[in-house]
């Protein structure tokens, strides 16, 4: 095995030295990944979730996010990732299977949209929680825009093996609970990819081109960008524009100053801006003539609302507030949520992807984490736009600790850190899959023309094709793939039971509502 590594910290020596480095394997990964459905002739779909993928508001895996026509199709947690993907096939195979005359668009940004008129917003049914989900994503396009909730991506979710908990408490003897021992550790990590996580975008950013069509309801948001071809504006050193401050942001959001030093400390920041009245969203409206604009006037409606890379997660019941869930429960699982969507793989992410980023997270559970000041979020928020807008520039240089270091050493540093971690996750494998993926990636660091942004400007400029046009064309691919293939009859089955069970579900919680909407939302945000 590789010798250690000694920028690791001591809880890596420590698992080492007693032998228990096989604790750190078989932890759990999920996969939540979003995708726009469009017509055959690009443009994003008006027709509604179809039924035969059941119901959208209790279906486990087959849902929708902000717009109807987004997609969203959600994994169990499997310790092998090669369940997780083959579940994502599955899922991905079944929808093709119910998809008329409509394709998944392969891109993370949005093409084949006319303004934030064209973007319906996504309806499940005339429950109080239904309907809760709906005018929340009112308020979304009255505070942004619905343009920018029309963006995709791709939620990784991993959970620490259960095993290593209480062997990490043993070896460090700490003098807090064991619970407060996991939520401490998870907020390491969390801490620690938010100092490195820019490597996420550079390695796997996918967005380096926009359709301009996707301005169109704020064609403010152009300036600065170059022009790649009447269709398409560009940064030419782009690695991830989803990414970038044309995502999900908003100046009321970078004020915000949420805790990851400790999950009491995420909690109460998080609750205080769902809390706080924000003058600009009470112009706006709560219930204006009869109809619901938006949940509430504070900076936050409800937690989701706040965009963050990486987020603690616990399951939460029915109703139940995910803060709630976390105070009561503790942290479960990290969903992190800044990979595009691999527009040059059918399901939008692979094999050796998925073990890298596992390693990484494990890698940044493992390292000394210093608690994060107001400076040093600054400072992680500007490296990470950076590299969004200008990731592949060569000589780029990020800051580290007030110094500045080049992208590549530092990307260089980070994958040197990862390779002990990817020996133990190897294992006995001879093929050793998470060391050959991290092998791969220090390619990508060596070479910046081998990322996925350099190479589809490379194919845009060789097919001459406007971002729009490259997208559909790898949506086709994607659609006859599919098309090419049939879901076994057992799984087919099993699809098709979830769907009847979802629609049934949502039939008797309708059925079931008492409160009217008014009385619910009072109960829900009053939950401590």
């Amino acid at each position: 095995m590789t010798h250690l590594n000694n920028k690791l910290s001591t809880r890596f020596d420590q698992i080492l030295a007693n032998g228990q480095q096989r604790l750190l394997c078989g932890g759990s990964k999920g996969i939540e990944k979003e995708s726009l459905r469009i017509s055959k002739d690009g443009f994003i779909a008006q027709t509604p979730h179809p039924k035969a993928l059941g119901s959208a508001l209790t279906h486990p895996y087959i849902t929708t996010d902000y717009s109807e026509a987004l997609i969203e199709l959600i994994t169990p947690p499997f310790t092998d990732i090669k369940d997780t993907l083959a579940f994502l096939h599955n899922t991905h195979q079944f929808v093709y299977d119910h998809l008329d005359n409509e394709m998944l668009l392969a891109a993370s940004m949005p093409c084949g949209i006319d303004g934030d008129e064209s973007i319906p917003i996504a309806q499940y049914g005339s429950s109080n929680i239904g309907r809760m989900k709906h005018v929340y994503r009112h308020g979304l396009w009255h505070r942004y825009g619905k343009t920018m909730q029309a963006i995709a991506g791709i939620h990784f979710n991993y959970s620490v093996p259960e095993a290593l908990w209480p062997a990490l408490y043993e070896l460090e003897k700490p003098d807090v609970s064991p619970e407060q021992f996991k939520a401490d550790a998870y907020f390491a990590l969390i801490r620690n990819f938010q100092r490195q996580g820019w490597l996420i975008l550079y390695l796997f950013g996918a967005s380096p081109a926009i359709c301009k069509s996707f301005f169109k309801s704020r064609p403010a948001l152009m300036a600065g960008f170059d022009e790649f071809d009447p269709g398409t504006l560009y940064h030419p050193y782009a690695t991830s524009l989803r990414m970038s401050d044309i995502g999900y942001k908003s100046k009321n959001q970078a004020n915000l100053q949420i805790d990851y030093n400790s999950l009491s400390g995420y909690v109460s920041s998080l609750g205080k801006a769902i809390a706080t009245p924000y003058p600009e969203y009470e112009k706006i409206g709560t219930v204006v003539n009869g109809q619901y604009r938006q949940l509430n006037s504070n900076i936050l409606q409800i937690e989701n609302e706040f965009y963050s890379t990486i987020r603690p997660k616990q399951v939460a019941e029915s109703g139940e507030k995910p803060t709630l869930a976390l105070k009561r429960r503790g942290v479960r699982y990290v969903e992190m949520r800044s990979l595009d969507l691999d527009v040059f793989n059918p399901i939008g992410i692979d094999e050796g992807k998925a073990r890298f980023i596992e390693a990484l997270l494990l890698t940044c559970l493992l390292k000394d984490s210093p608690l994060i000041s107001e400076q040093d979020h600054r400072i992680n928020n500007a490296n990470q736009l950076a590299v969004a807008q200008f990731g592949r520039k060569p000589g780029l240089e990020l800051d580290r600790r007030e110094k500045k270091i080049p992208l590549r050493e530092w990307a260089a540093e980070i994958l040197a850190d990862m390779q002990p971690v990817c020996d133990i996750l190897d294992g006995d494998d001879a093929s050793k899959p998470y060391s050959q993926a991290l092998k791969q990636q220090q390619k990508i660091v060596d070479d910046p023309d081998l990322t996925a942004s350099a190479r589809i400007l490379k194919h845009m400029v060789h097919q001459q094709q406007h971002f729009g046009c490259f997208s559909l064309n790898k949506s086709a691919e994607h659609e006859q793939y599919f098309r090419q293939r049939k879901l076994d009859g057992y799984n087919t089955d099993q699809f098709n039971e979830l769907a009847e069970q979802s629609l049934a579900k949502q039939r008797e919680i309708e059925g079931r509502d008492q409160l009217p909407f008014d009385e619910f939302l009072k109960q829900y945000f009053a939950q401590s």
